[in-house]
């Protein structure tokens, strides 16, 4: 029996698509990295009970932060995005988070930005808070290796695809790391939206919206490229497809990254014709109700769309592009300082 409810809604459910398209659901998925990484702190007297966690957020890591300062006995600040809407503040505020939200912006790149300077704020004027570096302290992998054990034991291969989108890059580079412990061939496949600087794709932007929580303006830390195989870039556009088409074949209800992970996936599935494929699902669609669900008639049929292959990050385009990383570096602009345990 869980002792707490963060514990259970951390547990991802896998739930097998067809043959060789897995589905690794969580209904809040940073809930696995935030508890583990609270937890560690706590054990090597990095914090105490009582303390302030501070970080930034656009909405996933803040509800997991809050859940495991709720289990720990911590106290919790979060600088939110100006996307974080009303039910989660309304959440925050009854679990006594201390929110934060940035000014609307139009730009969601300088939203970033600005969360991060606010962080820099905030420590000047509290030093005893802790800064949880949700993007750069790779504390955050340690919850997934139970989740990586369990998706080897129950899909039963070593010929695994992992796809997922790539954020602030512990989830994905936590699951192929534990995954290749084992079995060094499990290809790791990430997701990003146009514009972040992860990839390399700043200088291409999507007229529609950035996706929130794949991608990044701001070099990240926690972003091993040494471990992808393979990237797509998608756009809102494409990615609402594979939402609509998840909800619609699957009755998989999940978020607009869920979406673009799941287009990859099938991608990748049909030109992969001896792997099992599992993509990360990493939270439920609730958010996107108006932005993505409520549009389902404009959706674009997902046998209709199909990647640019390119060679160069300087080739991409819209809607959807695909280039083979072979396990590169960071390009120059993504390269980041300051990663906490390797």
């Amino acid at each position: 029996m869980d002792q707490h409810f963060a514990e259970s809604v951390g547990r991802p459910d896998l739930v097998r698509l067809d043959d060789r398209l897995v589905c690794l659901r969580f209904e809040t998925m940073k809930a696995v990295s935030a508890l583990a990484a609270v937890r560690h702190l706590l054990d090597t007297g990095a914090v105490r009970r009582g303390d302030t966690l501070l970080d930034s957020s656009s909405g996933i890591y803040g509800y997991a932060l809050a859940l495991a300062c709720h289990r720990y006995g911590m106290r919790c600040h979060i600088v939110g995005s100006t996307t974080v809407d009303r039910t989660l503040r309304t959440q925050l505020a009854v679990l006594g988070v201390e929110f934060e939200q940035m000014a609307p912006c139009a730009d969601l790149k300088l939203d970033q930005k600005r969360r991060v300077a606010r962080i820099h704020e905030i420590l000047a004027e509290r030093p005893g808070h802790h800064w949880m570096r949700q993007y750069h302290d790779d504390i955050h992998y340690l919850g997934y290796r139970s989740v990586a054990r369990r998706v080897r034991e129950e899909t039963g291969t070593d010929r695994l695809t992992l796809v997922g989108g790539v954020g602030s890059g512990a989830s994905t580079g936590a699951l192929a790391r534990y995954l290749r412990e084992d079995s060094p061939d499990v290809d790791l496949v990430g997701v990003q939206p146009y514009g972040s600087v992860t990839f390399g794709s700043e200088h291409v932007s999507d007229p529609e919206i950035i996706i929130a929580g794949i991608g990044s303006s701001i070099p990240f830390g926690n972003v091993a490229h040494e471990l992808y195989d393979t990237v797509h870039w998608l756009s809102f556009e494409a990615a609402r497809s594979g939402s609509v088409d998840l909800l619609r074949r699957h009755a998989v209800f999940a978020g607009l990254s869920t979406g673009a992970a799941y287009l990859t996936a099938r991608w990748e599935r049909d030109r992969s014709p001896d792997r099992t494929v599992v993509f990360v699902a990493a939270d439920t669609g609730h958010r996107y109700v108006d932005t993505v669900f409520a549009h389902h008639a404009e959706a674009t049929p997902v046998d209709r769309l199909a990647p640019r292959e390119v060679s160069a990050p300087e080739e991409l385009a819209l809607p959807w592009s695909r280039m083979r990383w072979h396990r590169r570096p960071a390009p120059g602009a993504a390269e980041a300082v300051g990663r906490g345990m390797r």
